[in-house]
């Protein structure tokens, strides 16, 4: 049915939360031309959200990927907002990029149901969380979709589409996969198997991986993969999704990887993707159905 409501390319696109992924989004769209409608319930999250992604694409403009020209355009096509979710109304797309907790997500999206019109799809880039649970806080499930993008967005050209029951049958299969490769990588530290730096080693060098398991889940955050575990276990019961006791200590002593500037790793507080960080990094180009572009309750919306 959404099909029917909604038959042509969107030409602006919300999103709610201005974190590292909302952010991201925000640039991969923008620097495809579209006009991005950013909105967070924090002032100070989008200062900092959108001072991040301007130093990014200035990053970029240094190694010659993106013309200072194209840079100044995409910042230009970026509007954002921070309060209420009316300043969405216009949005013919809405992505909501907000923390991987149900209930908030839920709160977001009966929001966006009142202010968002009947033709416009609104996405959800839950990595774990049933879409049909999400859509049943709005009045019109069936224009609600899943659209998960792999973190860092402007880098992984990957972009997961799961739909709710009243739609299509629905389905993550990233991160089932990769969370449990984290938690036992986590197990593995915790019992003294190998350090950090020799799980990690051991990864990239079988299996080719750019980042060992880890190092990815400081980018990722460790707040998100214990998030995301949760919802696995919960919604599935299988024991492959118990959280390792290891990676819950680290998240409530406050150490949740790049974004606080410790994980598993030192990290440089100012750099948050993988493509910028001092080890080997994935630098691939993208497209519209994958992601990038080539070289009231007052709760945090960010991730």
């Amino acid at each position: 049915m959404a099909s029917m409501l909604y038959q042509q390319m969107p030409s602006v696109v919300g999103i709610v939360g201005a974190g590292q992924m909302g952010c991201g989004i925000a640039q991969v769209i923008a620097q495809r031309g579209l006009t991005v409608l950013l909105n967070d319930v924090s002032s100070s999250v989008v200062e900092r959200g959108l001072s991040g992604l301007q130093k990014g694409l200035e990053r970029l403009v240094r190694k010659g990927a993106v013309s200072p020209d194209d840079a100044t355009a995409t910042l230009g096509r970026i509007h954002a907002s921070h309060g209420g979710l009316d300043a969405l109304r216009g949005a013919d797309f809405i992505i909501e990029a907000v923390a991987e907790d149900e209930a908030l997500k839920k709160e977001v999206f009966k929001g966006l149901d009142r202010v968002s019109r009947v033709e416009t799809i609104l996405a959800s880039n839950t990595s774990s969380i049933s879409i049909t649970r999400i859509a049943s806080a709005t009045t019109k499930p069936h224009r609600v979709v899943g659209m998960h993008f792999m973190h860092p967005a402007p880098v992984v050209p990957l972009v997961e589409l799961a739909k709710g029951m009243h739609t299509s049958q629905q389905g993550f299969l990233v991160y089932r996969l990769l969370m449990p490769l984290i938690n036992e990588a986590f197990f593995l530290l915790s019992e003294g198997v190998g350090s950090a730096e020799d799980i990690d080693r051991s990864m990239r060098l079988g299996t080719a991986m750019k980042a060992g398991p880890l190092r990815l889940a400081d980018q990722i955050g460790l707040d998100t993969c214990l998030s995301i575990m949760r919802a696995l276990h919960s919604q599935f019961g299988d024991s492959k999704y118990r959280p390792c006791p290891l990676l819950v200590q680290y998240v409530d002593g406050g150490l949740l990887g790049a974004k606080s500037g410790r994980g598993v790793f030192q990290h440089d507080p100012l750099i948050h993707d993988i493509s910028h960080a001092s080890q080997p990094h994935v630098n691939l180009t993208h497209h519209v159905t994958g992601s990038g572009s080539q070289p009231h309750h007052h709760h945090s919306y960010h991730t």
